[in-house]
């Protein structure tokens, strides 16, 4: 096996860049020696190099066409794992690491970016300016991108070559918003003494009427999938104050606290606090809010049909504003003529999730232009994130002539 995947890197130098690069730990924060590996493979081809003071890396291949747009093409060189050695393994058409993570996510689109500049470099096409970035601690934190030199960055496109199927293009992607609603009763009281008291309600009643009125799953979808969606994350009420207090007491340990709680919650009491938490994700603003609005309906009127009983409150936090679709369709058109060109199908759609497209268009570059972002995907990489990752070989040498037919194309 490894015999055969040394005659694979040999027979193709994308194939040959990835394997180098998947071999060299780079967990999220600790990218120092990809970058050093990134450095003198640009010494080695003449590519200008640069870093900014986020240890972020600049690439680029300057123009022979003035008259041309520039373009970039950005991939995070953080991996999700730890800094011990990779083995890698080959097995039938696929690259994994023996009892770990690959960093086939997103190495993939470093390997594909370093060749794309290699070649653009010896170019006798005309071409206006290629720009490559790569950035850091994408997996944790989005740190990266975020310190990123935007008004230094002169294209208007950027393909983040992030995704995990060939031929994908994805161009909106899902803001993450959290709702907390906290149900009060202004009454508690003994649920055998008291229970036959109407104005004593119990708020862990109250919030599960409350919220079987909210909306649950995919709220809008269009032709690219899911667009805006809601989901309940938890749901806190009840008398469980006492079985949390024996848990820390004690420092159980257990996989199910759930259950552990629910052994020693009483019953006796009519509770007078509940608290739930939702996920918002929408690719669309307008939806996003209109989504909000109805929750914040719902809210009002309990409070009014619980005046002087009871109360209700719905808080939002924003953590990722959304990656919406842009009217301009330029990307999306060069790169179904590039998928054809390769011989494969795109698939154009949303994701439902958050990526470094959702910084890219909240920014402007040089010129003062929003960046328009598009995700990217190169390989099929499988069970991305754990020990069980892998990728088809044949599809990264499939990514990347679709990366580089694209370029040649919008260059035209």
């Amino acid at each position: 096996m490894i015999k055969r995947l040394n005659d694979l890197k040999n027979e193709n130098e994308v194939l040959n860049i990835f394997c180098n690069l998947v071999q060299i730990p780079s967990p999220s924060k600790k990218e120092e020696k990809v970058i050093e590996w990134i450095r003198n493979f640009c010494l080695e081809n003449n590519l200008n190099f640069r870093t900014d003071n986020y240890g972020n890396v600049y690439i680029k291949v300057f123009a022979t066409d003035e008259t041309k747009s520039p373009i970039m093409v950005s991939a995070h060189m953080d991996v999700v794992g730890d800094d011990s050695p990779i083995e890698l393994q080959f097995d039938g058409q696929f690259i994994k690491a023996n009892g770990r993570t690959l960093g086939a996510d997103d190495k993939v689109g470093v390997a594909c970016g370093l060749m794309l500049a290699k070649e653009v470099a010896k170019m006798a096409e005309p071409h206006g300016l290629l720009e490559v970035t790569f950035t850091r601690d994408e997996e944790t934190g989005m740190s990266g991108v975020e310190h990123l030199e935007f008004d230094k960055i002169e294209s208007k496109y950027i393909l983040v070559c992030d995704a995990d199927k060939l031929g994908q293009l994805q161009i909106s992607g899902a803001s993450y918003t959290n709702a907390k609603i906290i149900v009060k009763a202004l009454k508690g009281g003994h649920s055998g003494i008291d229970i036959g008291d109407k104005t004593r309600l119990n708020a862990a009643k109250l919030i599960s009427e409350l919220l079987a009125k909210f909306p649950q799953g995919a709220y809008y979808e269009d032709e690219t999938g899911v667009i805006t969606s809601c989901n309940l994350g938890a749901l806190v009420a009840g008398g469980i104050q006492n079985s949390v207090a024996t848990i820390v007491e004690k420092g159980i340990k257990t996989n199910d606290y759930i259950t552990e709680i629910m052994k020693d919650s009483s019953t006796n009491i009519i509770n007078t606090l509940g608290i739930a938490t939702y996920s918002i994700r929408s690719a669309s603003v307008e939806k996003e809010n209109e989504l909000k609005e109805l929750m914040l309906s719902i809210v009002k009127d309990f409070n009014e049909e619980y005046q002087g009983l009871a109360e209700a409150k719905i808080e939002f936090e924003i953590h990722l504003l959304p990656f919406e679709q842009p009217d301009d369709d330029s990307i999306q058109v060069v790169h179904t003529k590039a998928c054809e060109k390769t011989g494969i199908k795109n698939e154009i759609s949303s994701f439902h999730a958050g990526a470094e497209t959702h910084i890219y268009c909240h920014n402007k570059n040089i010129k003062g232009e929003n960046f328009i972002p598009s995700l990217l995907g190169l390989a099929d990489i499988y069970n991305m994130h754990s020990a069980d990752e892998r990728v088809d070989y044949a599809t990264i040498i499939k990514g990347y002539d679709v990366l580089k037919n694209l370029f040649l194309l919008y260059n035209e």
